[in-house]
C-alpha cells in the first residue's frame, strides 16, 4: 500500500528565528477546554490571587486535563467565552500583576516507577502539543506495556509556515533526549523513531549527533510530502503497519506521540513547572517581521503581532495553526491554547478564496488523498443527504487534511464538505443507535409480558 499526499509551499521563513519571550500580557483568557475530552472543573473565583503554575482547572474525567495560570495576578472573572469551533465553555480571566510570581507548592514530581510517571504527566497538565491536544497521560498510560514496541516521535512538522517543533528540536534536542530516556525507564520502550522531514536540516544534523550516542533511536528522515504529519500516515512511513479503521496506532504496536509534547515531559519532570507557556510560530502575508516567540498560555493573539514587528497590511483572516488544517478565528480577542502551534496571518489577496468551478471528473482529489477516499462522490452523497453512502464511503477516515481542496483544479471546497458529511454521518448513526435501543427496550417488554 502506498500512501499519497501533495507538494506543498514550504514557506519555513522562521525556522532559523530563535523563539523570543513577548512581554507579559495584562489579562489572560484561558478556557477550561483545551484538549480533546471532558472539559476541566474551575477550581477558583473571582478575586482568588494566583501564580504562575497555580492549578486554575482540575481534570474532571479520564479523558481531561489539568489547568494552570499562566501569569500571577488577580482572577478578574470566571465566565464563559465563544471558542473558535462556535461552542461555548468556561473560562477563567486573570488581570496580571506583571510580576510572574512562581507558585510556592511547584516542585519537581518523585517518579520511581510507571503509575508515578503516568501520574506527573497527568499533573503538568500536557497535552498533544502538534495541534491534537490529546492528554499525554491517558496516551502514555497503558495497561499492557508489553505491546508497545516502539514510540514514534512525530517532529514531520509538514505544515507551511509552522516551525515551532523545529526550534524544539535544535534548541532542546537535550530534553528531545531526556525525555525518551524517561519513557525507556519508566515503560520499557526498547525502539524510539523520530520521524521527520527533510526540508529540516539543521533540525536533523542535531537529532542525529544526539541519537549517535544512542542503540535505540534511529532518525527517519521522509520526503517532505504533505501530510506526513498525519498520525496514521507517520505510522506507515516509519514502520509499515496500518491503522485499522477506528484503531489507534497501540493497535499495531506503537504510541506516537509529538516531538515538543516529549520534549516538555522531561522538563517538567526536572523543574516542576507546568503547561503555562506555548513557542509559536507567527507568520502570514500580512506580517512584517514574522518569528517565533513564547507566551503565556491565555494570551490574546492581538499581543503577539507586536512581537512580530506588526503588520505589513491588514489582515483578512487569521489562523490557529497552518494553512492547510488551521481553524480560522472569529476574533484576535482569541486566546493562545495550549495546542496552539501558530498563529498564521493572512492578507487579502492569500485569504480570498478562488473561484470555484464545476468538477471535471479528472480524479485528482482520489489520487492524492493519503487513504483513497473518493471526495467527488462524498460530496454527491452530502447533497443528496445519503448519509448510508456517507458510511459505505468510508467518510468518517477523512483526517481533514486538506490535499483533496488543495489539488481540485476546480478550486471546489472538498474538505468542507467531508467535514459536514462526517456530521451528517454521526447524526445518522446516533439516531440509528437510539432507534435499535428503543426496539430493543420494546422487545423486551414484550417477552417480559409473555
Amino acid at each position: 500500500m502506498k500512501l499519497h499526499g501533495i507538494k506543498v509551499p514550504h514557506k519555513k521563513n522562521t525556522a532559523g528565528c530563535k523563539p523570543v519571550r513577548i512581554p507579559v500580557p495584562e489579562r489572560v483568557v484561558i478556557p477550561m477546554s483545551m484538549h480533546i475530552g471532558k472539559l476541566a472543573k474551575v477550581t477558583v473565583k473571582k478575586g482568588d490571587e494566583l501564580k504562575v503554575g497555580q492549578l486554575i482547572g482540575e481534570a474532571d474525567g479520564f479523558v481531561s486535563s489539568n489547568i494552570h495560570a499562566s501569569v500571577s495576578g488577580v482572577v478578574e472573572k470566571v465566565d464563559e467565552m465563544v471558542a473558535s469551533n462556535g461552542s461555548k465553555v468556561p473560562c477563567v480571566i486573570i488581570k496580571s500583576d506583571g510580576k510572574q510570581e512562581m507558585y510556592e507548592g511547584l516542585k519537581a514530581p518523585d517518579v520511581k516507577d510507571f503509575q508515578s510517571f503516568v501520574q506527573a504527566v497527568k499533573e503538568s497538565g500536557v497535552v498533544g502539543l502538534g495541534g491534537a491536544g490529546f492528554p499525554s497521560f491517558v496516551k502514555l498510560g497503558v495497561k499492557d506495556l508489553s505491546k508497545v514496541e516502539a514510540v514514534i516521535i512525530n517532529a514531520a512538522e509538514c505544515e507551511p509556515y509552522i516551525t515551532s517543533d523545529t526550534r524544539t528540536m535544535i534548541d532542546k534536542s537535550d530534553f528531545v533526549f531526556k525525555g525518551i530516556d524517561a519513557v525507556r525507564k519508566f515503560m520499557g520502550v526498547k525502539r524510539f523513531i523520530i520521524g521527520v522531514e527533510n526540508n529540516k536540516r539543521e533540525a536533523i544534523e542535531v537529532m542525529q549527533k544526539s541519537a549517535e550516542k544512542t542503540d535505540d533511536v534511529e532518525v527517519h528522515v521522509m520526503p517532505s510530502i504533505y501530510p506526513q504529519g498525519g498520525e496514521k500516515v507517520l505510522v506507515y512511513n516509519t514502520v509499515k503497519r496500518i491503522i485499522p479503521k477506528g484503531g489507534l496506532p497501540l493497535d499495531v504496536g506503537v504510541i506516537v506521540t509529538n516531538v515538543t509534547t516529549l520534549a516538555f515531559i522531561a522538563e517538567y519532570l526536572e523543574t516542576g513547572v507546568p503547561l503555562v507557556e506555548k513557542c509559536l510560530t507567527v507568520d502570514g502575508s500580512a506580517v512584517k517581521e514574522p518569528k517565533n516567540v513564547i507566551a503565556p498560555i491565555g494570551t490574546p493573539i492581538k499581543d503577539l503581532i507586536e512581537g512580530a514587528g506588526g503588520f505589513k497590511s491588514e489582515p483578512a483572516k487569521v489562523l490557529y495553526g497552518g494553512p492547510m488544517m488551521g481553524i480560522a478565528v472569529p476574533s484576535m480577542d482569541e486566546p493562545v491554547l495550549k495546542n496552539t502551534n501558530a498563529v498564521i496571518f493572512m492578507d487579502e489577496k492569500e485569504a480570498t478564496p478562488p473561484k470555484t468551478t464545476p468538477c471535471i471528473s479528472c480524479g485528482a482529489c482520489v489520487s492524492h488523498c493519503p487513504f483513497r477516499l473518493d471526495p467527488r462522490e462524498i460530496s454527491r452523497a452530502y447533497k443528496l443527504k445519503d448519509a448510508e453512502a456517507l458510511e459505505a464511503l468510508c467518510v468518517d477516515l477523512c483526517m481533514e487534511c486538506g490535499c483533496c481542496s488543495y489539488i481540485c483544479p476546480a478550486n471546489r471546497p472538498l474538505v468542507q464538505t467531508n467535514k459536514l458529511g462526517k456530521v451528517m454521518l454521526r447524526e445518522y448513526l446516533n439516531e440509528k443507535k437510539a432507534r435499535q435501543e428503543k426496539e430493543n427496550k420494546e422487545k423486551e417488554k414484550k417477552e417480559a409480558k409473555k
